[in-house]
């Protein structure tokens, strides 16, 4: 997209799990870089702060690079083509509490502009989660 907004966050997964020789809980979090275009990167620019919860749907793409001492060094980027605000809709400018937030998403070049349906498929990337009532489970597989 040439000309149009954008707008570059990194957005944190942390998954849970029980060791199974310590029995002790441990996280793991990943950090995900991703890349909104137009309407979204302007959305992301007014609505998405540090620690706001956002669900990401996109294309992954890798890309090679050399930092600054001369490494070369691989990255995977999440291309986004919808978008989600979860949690409350405080500091957003609307009268409405509670959960849910917009659902939006990048509509192709000849399409009208209109949010996203609210049926979503897996994630690309989902913000950190609350227990899932499986993490006591023991880390064998039964096979």
């Amino acid at each position: 997209p040439s000309g149009g907004a954008v707008a570059n966050i990194s957005i944190a997964t942390t998954s849970r799990r029980k060791d199974r020789n310590s029995g002790e809980f441990i996280e793991e979090t990943q950090w995900h870089r991703v890349t909104f275009f137009e309407r979204l990167a302007e959305i992301v620019g007014e609505y998405v702060k540090k620690g706001t919860p956002v669900y990401v749907e996109g294309r992954l793409t890798y890309r090679k690079y050399t930092d600054k001492d001369g490494i070369e060094k691989n990255a995977t980027d999440i291309i986004a083509s919808e978008m989600q605000l979860l949690g409350s809709r405080q500091g957003m400018g609307g009268n409405e509490e509670g959960g849910g937030g917009g659902g939006y998403s990048r509509p192709p070049a000849a399409a009208p502009r209109a949010p996203a349906p609210a049926a979503r498929q897996a994630p690309a990337a989902a913000p950190a989660r609350q227990s899932s009532g499986f993490d006591d489970m023991d880390d064998d597989i039964p096979f």
